[in-house]
């Protein structure tokens, strides 16, 4: 059997990370830098030899010395060597806390950088296995769930990140519903503006160059100076009309991070709205106009919902980078995960800013595969239509 290439690589750069770059790190307190400890250094200690098993079999299914069921044995050694990672840093965190209760225990960039390779080796194993729709989200609630069993074991209780949640749960659990608050309201009113913008550039050509050229330009606006260029103008308007302050437009909080958030979004909104129309074929066209229907007739119940997993995948892309850019709303304060990573950024306290980071890459993650799974859901039964990778390849972030 020949070597898996994907495999072999990635299976090569984790190997790196596992004998080079620090796992686990100690510091004497919550502010001063860690000190990394490798799997070298945790094997010296006694530490971690059940992890060699996992890290040896994805080897040899790489090489082709394995051939029984090489992408199905991929995921579940993936989701294994992950497990056992993470309870060999709570272990290690747990029996340091005993000899040293002040010091803190963090996981190190090497835990990250293996967590991403066994993540795409897993994915890479799920396409090889064909599998889509329920079954790929069921493959990778499979590839996380040994590691949330060894989270909710306790296991990892004494590692910082989590003595830094239950420090600041109230904190986190704000964060979350402001920041959830922040994107939805941002992608229902980008969704609705997008669409509307989308459908007029679609039909005139004219509005539609003018449209794409100044969203384009607010695109190339840095974020942060977007939403203090807004802090005056919102300012003045809820100081003429107190009115507005009391609905919650003013220069700083919700008001103009939503405001900045829809700016960006519509770019991806619009483009994937008249890629989609664009693609309707034009004999369905004719032919519903043949069949006596009008052109508001046409739009609603042809060409849009011909054109929706487009604007499915348009939707997708300004929610991943919604979730992103919510982080820096907390600079003009408008809360969400960015006010836990710049408190901790402030403090110089590492755990704290991951508090905030890691939640928004699983979010984004998490919305990606949502709306991934409704776009292929909108495009089941349609052979030949609904090529939207294809057609998004002009989007940021495609």
């Amino acid at each position: 059997m020949r070597p898996n290439r994907v495999l072999l690589l990635l299976w090569a750069l984790a190997v790196l990370a596992w004998l080079s770059l620090p796992l686990v790190g100690i510091a004497p307190n919550r502010i001063l830098t860690p000190v990394g400890q490798s799997y070298l250094t945790l094997l010296g200690g006694g530490h971690g030899w059940w992890l060699l098993l996992p890290m040896l079999l994805l080897g040899a299914l790489a090489l082709g010395w394995w051939r029984w069921q090489v992408a199905a044995s991929t995921l579940g050694l993936s989701a294994l060597a992950l497990a056992l990672l993470a309870a060999l840093a709570g272990q290690f965190a747990s029996q340091g806390a005993m000899s040293a209760p002040d010091a803190r225990f963090g996981l190190g960039g090497g835990f990250w950088v293996l967590l991403l390779l066994w993540w795409l080796m897993a994915d890479d194993a799920s396409k090889r296995l064909s599998l889509n729709g329920g079954w790929r989200m069921a493959a990778a609630l499979l590839f996380w769930m040994p590691l949330l069993l060894v989270l909710a074991s306790g296991t990892t209780d004494a590692l910082s990140l989590w003595q830094e949640y239950r420090a600041n749960r109230a904190s986190f659990h704000a964060a979350l519903g402001e920041h959830l608050r922040i994107v939805g309201i941002t992608l229902g009113l980008s969704g609705v503006l997008g669409l509307g913008l989308g459908i007029r550039s679609a039909f005139h050509a004219g509005f539609g160059r003018v449209c794409l050229n100044v969203l384009g330009i607010v695109q190339t606006v840095p974020s942060i100076a977007l939403f203090g260029l807004l802090i005056a103008p919102l300012s003045a308007l809820s100081h003429a009309w107190p009115t507005l302050a009391t609905l919650g437009i003013r220069g700083i909080g919700m008001a103009p991070a939503v405001i900045a958030l829809v700016a960006y979004a519509l770019l991806p909104m619009v483009r994937a709205t008249v890629a989609g129309l664009q693609q309707v074929p034009a004999q369905m066209v004719d032919a519903a106009r043949g069949m006596g229907m009008s052109a508001r007739q046409i739009l609603w119940r042809v060409q849009l919902p011909l054109a929706l997993p487009v604007v499915l995948s348009g939707l997708r892309v300004t929610a991943v980078q919604t979730i992103g850019l919510t982080v820096l709303a907390a600079l003009i304060g408008a809360g969400g995960f960015g006010a836990l990573m710049f408190r901790g950024l402030a403090a110089s306290a590492l755990d704290l800013v991951l508090l905030g980071v890691v939640p928004v890459v699983l979010l984004a993650a998490a919305s990606d595969a949502v709306f991934l799974w409704l776009t292929r859901a909108s495009t089941r039964g349609r052979p030949g239509f609904g090529s939207h990778d294809a057609t998004l390849a002009g989007l940021p972030g495609s």
